[in-house]
């Protein structure tokens, strides 16, 4: 429940916000899980294509963490609240860490595919609820999270490729 002490004012009613705030309290963790293991692949890199990927991957975390704060701003703006903690953040993640001491580039261009992928279907969910609460507001800044959640996939996809 959210403190009467940071209750926002929104027109938007019901225990529909509440699944909106908890859908993108889940697109929010998963997003720092996947900057972190973006910035971690970023660091570990190796190989001879070492510097193309070496940019990507900075590109893309750059990217990805860009949204964390509208993300976090838009569960305010729905009168509800967001995650608090780097333990918060764990709870509601879905993207799997990789502790690994060494992950290969082309495992890494594949993990960070499949998470941006997952992304874009948390992101979908988020819509949904979105939808159904009436909040037009998220629903249009989820298309624009979901087409770079997309088009990160579809860079590693790419870079991956052999031939």
């Amino acid at each position: 429940m959210t403190s009467p002490d940071l209750k926002t004012p929104t027109d938007l009613r019901g225990n529909a916000t509440k699944s909106v705030a908890q859908a993108l309290n889940g697109v929010l963790a998963d997003s720092y899980a996947l900057y972190f293991k973006t910035k971690n692949f970023h660091w570990h890199v190796s190989g001879p294509h070492f510097r193309d990927y070496h940019l990507m991957f900075d590109e893309q975390a750059a990217q990805i963490l860009a949204t964390t704060d509208l993300i976090a701003e838009r569960v305010r703006k729905t009168g509800n609240t967001t995650l608090r903690s780097i333990g918060d953040i764990a709870r509601h993640q879905s993207v799997v860490d990789n502790d690994a001491d060494y992950v290969s580039p082309g495992d890494m261009l594949n993990e960070l595919r499949e998470d941006n992928l997952k992304l874009v279907e948390a992101l979908r969910t988020a819509k949904a609820a979105a939808t159904e609460a009436g909040d037009n507001a998220t629903e249009g800044i989820i298309d624009d999270w979901t087409d770079q959640a997309e088009e990160r996939a579809w860079f590693l996809f790419e870079a991956g490729r052999n031939g």
